[in-house]
């Protein structure tokens, strides 16, 4: 069930998605594709492929440095394609189960979401939170220190890659809070996490510390070694 996410945030109606492999930009139904800047620079970005092991141990390794880190410096849920619906509620409506109303400002009424951290539905958007993959603090820890606003505000925002963002239920997402593998993994699908949490890093070029990439490669080399290819953001 969970594995359909990539399927269904592209094929959801009033979703922005963005297909790693082609860059392509799902407007509201019924109105023409649109095509942002930021999708123009990702459809001529480097794309990365290699397996999952390999990937993990692709990762550049460095000291993390939370000085100076602040929620605020990442402006997240932006109506980036001005159609309403925020971020967060994007995610929401293309990982729905079942997909909830969308009303007037983008409320959302009834639906159903699958949270495959504790592998549980819920069926109310309140009931949702909407993950960084990579925690906020975390890529600031790993690079993102040294971006500039309108950087961190795109890797805030991210639906250029489903693996970015993800519906899990409030309870998971604060047990997670902004630890890294090394600290944290949920308690099921964790090669599916760490497949996306590394995808993730190599999307945005963040570096992991010693800890973290043990972590990485101890979980992924338990795990079948598929292919993981991701589109550069940066």
């Amino acid at each position: 069930m969970s594995a359909l996410t990539p399927l269904r945030r592209l094929l959801a109606g009033s979703a922005v998605a963005t297909v790693a492999a082609g860059a392509l930009l799902v407007g509201p139904a019924g109105t023409a594709p649109a095509v942002s800047e930021d999708t123009s620079r990702a459809a001529s970005a480097e794309t990365y492929s290699a397996s999952l092991r390999t990937a993990v141990r692709d990762l550049p390794v460095a000291t993390e440095v939370r000085t100076g880190y602040s929620r605020d410096l990442f402006r997240h849920w932006v109506d980036a394609d001005g159609d309403g619906c925020d971020a967060r509620r994007e995610v929401l409506i293309a990982e729905a189960e079942e997909r909830p109303t969308v009303g007037s400002g983008c409320s959302l009424t009834g639906g159903r979401w699958f949270s495959y951290y504790d592998g549980v539905s819920r069926y109310s958007a309140s009931d949702i939170s909407v993950d960084h993959m990579v925690p906020l603090a975390e890529a600031w820890d790993s690079g993102a220190r040294s971006w500039d606003s309108s950087t961190r505000q795109a890797f805030a925002n991210d639906l250029g890659d489903y693996r970015s963002l993800v519906g899990v239920t409030v309870s998971s997402n604060s047990s997670k809070s902004d630890s890294d593998p090394a600290d944290w993994q949920p308690g099921r699908e964790q090669c599916r996490y760490v497949f996306e949490y590394t995808a993730v890093k190599i999307r945005w070029r963040l570096s992991v510390d010693s800890a973290e990439r043990s972590a990485l490669i101890s979980r992924a080399d338990s795990c079948s070694d598929r292919t993981l290819t991701v589109t550069r953001a940066r």
